[in-house]
């Protein structure tokens, strides 16, 4: 979401390069291209000219230490600067138990997803939550939510027979009470605009469960719109956080960059996919990370940590170090890479990779990869040594792709065990001249990215 702004930002840093002192001479073309990234990110007008404001009175005259360049000082100055337009410091939910949270938000938003995703997210942290259905308008919003408390498994509570949402939200914690829920989420109706009837209903749901949390689930591709929907349910309802939905999209970013500094509402959540996982706690200091091109690789940790399997990672690891991977193992790791997500979101989280163009091509050619690998047969997968020229033939076939492919596949796969022997063996001169001469590899795994690195 924040390539744009980004590219702009990076360029503005590379052409400070080589000065040896930042003056106002030299900050004054950079910090107007600055303001223009964040007005073309959509950010909002006021929040751009405090923000850069802020950065020309923590840049000027600022000597250049021995051991940093100017474009690395000014990397610090508004790496600090984003962060507290985002708002400093994570904030966490209350600790109340059980904790009520209500969601709040426009239709289709995102409330419904959301709420599962949450009550996803604090389930693995061993905290017993349940579902509300109070959307008593949208059709099937209850079913949906249902599906999704199934899906998860995780109480639900809803009366399909009622229209009256502040009874419904009643009952709802007498059954939460009864089941010892320890958290519970309350999915409330929204709108295609803030109207007077869904604020007045709003506050009678309020009034009734008191609670812990008021949660605004924000469509970032609203853009300023978001920033202005967010200030006003703030005045009406009183809001404790938001949670921003598809960071992953193509919007421009400046509701992330705008909310917290309008609304001093901090941003607690984020959405990041389609998927239930796709959805995580919102550092500020990360993201500013991720908008410098310096990576997020604390988030990618924690990511592989959550979605990788420990055991088989380690299986695979020990069977690397004897040099016994066959392309099951092989396999088995494209579905481990593919577990994180998107292969640009990866790369994102990189420290200095957030340029490298990985996109369709290279997710093609990780599918079509496992495509080859599930072509044969598991004998073949063990022993890739028997695969002649009539078995390419047929895998070729199978997998629909050219033998060529197969042949590309194999001959790495085949460069991978070479240089595992030469590391079980101790022989890391030669390995090092062979890594020399050897290009990237195909499907963005021990090889490397495909024509890339």
């Amino acid at each position: 979401m924040f390539d744009n702004l980004t590219e702009r930002i990076g360029k503005t840093i590379r052409n400070l390069r080589g000065v040896g002192k930042l003056s106002e001479d030299n900050m004054a073309e950079a910090l107007k291209e600055v303001r223009i990234a964040l007005l073309s990110a959509d950010v909002h007008f006021k929040v751009a000219r405090q923000f850069v404001e802020q950065v020309r009175e923590a840049c000027m005259g600022q000597e250049v230490l021995t051991s940093i360049t100017p474009g690395q000082q000014i990397v610090k100055i508004i790496n600090d600067e984003l962060v507290k337009l985002l708002g400093e410091g994570t904030s966490g939910l209350s600790e109340s138990r059980p904790l009520k949270i209500m969601m709040i938000g426009l239709h289709g938003g995102g409330k419904t997803t959301s709420s599962a995703k949450l009550a996803r997210h604090l389930k693995k942290r061993g905290i017993k939550p349940l579902l509300v259905g109070c959307d008593v308008y949208r059709p099937a919003a209850i079913d949906q939510l249902e599906t999704l408390a199934q899906q998860e498994e995780v109480l639900f509570f809803a009366d399909r027979n009622s229209k009256d949402v502040p009874s419904i939200g009643k009952k709802a914690l007498k059954y939460g009470q009864n089941e010892q829920a320890g958290v519970i989420i309350f999915d409330t109706a929204g709108r295609l605009q803030i109207d007077q009837d869904l604020v007045g209903e709003l506050k009678r749901l309020h009034d009734t469960i008191r609670p812990d949390e008021v949660l605004l689930v924000a469509d970032s591709a609203l853009g300023q719109e978001a920033v202005n929907v967010a200030s006003h349910f703030h005045e009406e309802v009183g809001l404790t956080g938001i949670i921003l939905t598809k960071l992953d999209g193509d919007a421009r970013g400046g509701a992330a960059l705008s909310m917290k500094s309008i609304t001093q509402v901090p941003i607690k959540f984020a959405g990041t996919g389609e998927k239930m996982d796709d959805f995580e706690v919102f550092h500020p200091d990360r993201m500013a990370g991720r908008i410098l091109g310096m990576g997020d690789v604390v988030s990618l940790v924690e990511q592989a940590h959550d979605k990788i399997d420990q055991d088989e990672a380690e299986r695979m690891a020990e069977r690397m170090r004897r040099a016994e991977f066959d392309l099951n193992d092989f396999l088995s790791q494209i579905r481990q890479v593919k577990k994180l997500g998107p292969l640009d979101k990866v790369m994102g989280m990189m420290p200095g990779m957030s340029d490298v163009q990985v996109g369709d091509k290279e997710t093609r050619q990780m599918g079509q990869t496992e495509a080859i690998i599930l072509s044969m047969t598991p004998f073949e997968r063990t022993k890739p040594g028997i695969i002649n020229g009539s078995r390419r033939v047929r895998i070729a076939n199978g997998s629909g792709t050219k033998i060529s492919d197969v042949n590309q596949l194999l001959k790495q796969y085949n460069q991978m065990k070479k240089m595992m022997k030469m590391m079980r063996g101790g022989n890391m001169k030669r390995l090092q001249k062979m890594m020399g001469k050897k290009g990237g590899g195909r499907g963005g795994f021990p090889g490397g990215m495909p024509g890339r690195f």
